[in-house]
């Protein structure tokens, strides 16, 4: 047993073919977070779910502000309750690796920029307060756009709330310190409530909660989501026109004149501009395809 071992998360992200952090995470751009930072959640939702990933999305959580989108690269730890050889075993190990400090710790010490942390603490608040004022601090000096999505607790509200830049997910609050828990894996997958989090996927979290993406689809979530977006701007302008009904827009597949009309629309109006580069070949395939049925 060992923790945060490189070619475990290689082969577990075997998938991934771009560059990857020292630790062996996949190195999503920062070019691509920040393209991701500038769609929604539902935009960013619906190409996983089409592709069979129906298990990404965790909404029972609290969040540390309202209005505050939160994308980075995930770094995963799980925890179950102690028991005391297990926990003896898992500190000779720690030892052995040259970590120091509690299981959290440990963790919070690797963090790089633009990391997410995302720990299952087995929904353990009364004494599962993964952070406070202390590692949130260390959180966000390390990673500067990052954060955490914790199953778990947390603690020091209002000293972690003053923390520039920083957002954070969890469970709930409880004034007692950390206790009674050890760590079974460390970049390894891991299940915060119904979703499924592998190292190096990119944590989405925005409004109604958290989507984490893996990592070698997020260029394809992000032309899907794009192509989502511009046909929403162009979409809701013509049924403010007048020129198309609700039931013209909202459907899979749409037809090639629709299709022109949001080309042009793309091309001439300044909303479209950043949105010139996609490539709508696949669309106008399924138009005809649909058209020939």
């Amino acid at each position: 047993m060992h923790f945060n071992v490189k070619e475990d998360i290689i082969e577990l992200t075997s998938h991934w073919n771009g560059e990857r952090l020292e630790d062996g995470r996949p190195k999503v751009s920062d070019e691509d977070l920040e393209e991701l930072r500038q769609l929604t959640l539902e935009e960013v939702w619906h190409p996983l779910y089409l592709n069979g990933y129906v298990s990404q999305f965790e909404e029972h959580l609290q969040k540390l502000h309202e209005e505050h989108k939160m994308v980075g690269r995930a770094v995963t730890c799980s925890y179950i309750p102690a028991r005391p050889d297990l926990e003896e075993t898992v500190k000779a190990i720690g030892t052995s690796e040259g970590r120091k400090g509690t299981c959290n710790q440990w963790v919070i010490d690797t963090l790089v920029y633009g990391d997410v942390v995302v720990a299952d603490m087995f929904d353990k608040i009364y004494e599962g307060t993964f952070i406070g004022g202390n590692l949130s601090t260390a959180i966000a000096n390390r990673t500067k756009t990052g954060g955490a999505v914790i199953w778990g607790g947390i603690r020091d509200l209002e000293q972690i709330e003053d923390i520039p830049g920083l957002q954070v997910y969890y469970r709930g609050v409880d004034p007692t310190p950390i206790k009674d828990f050890v760590m079974t894996g460390f970049n390894t997958p891991v299940k915060i409530g119904g979703a499924v989090c592998l190292p190096g996927d990119v944590v989405f979290g925005y409004g109604g909660g958290v989507i984490f993406i893996p990592s070698y689809l997020v260029k394809e979530v992000i032309e899907s989501a794009k192509k989502s977006h511009v046909k929403d701007i162009f979409g809701f302008e013509m049924i403010r026109q007048g020129v198309y009904t609700t039931a013209d827009v909202d459907i899979d597949v749409w037809d090639k004149k629709m299709l022109d009309d949001l080309i042009a629309f793309i091309q001439t109006d300044d909303r479209g501009e950043s949105f010139r580069n996609l490539d709508w070949e696949r669309e106008y395939v399924a138009a005809a395809e649909d058209a020939a049925k």
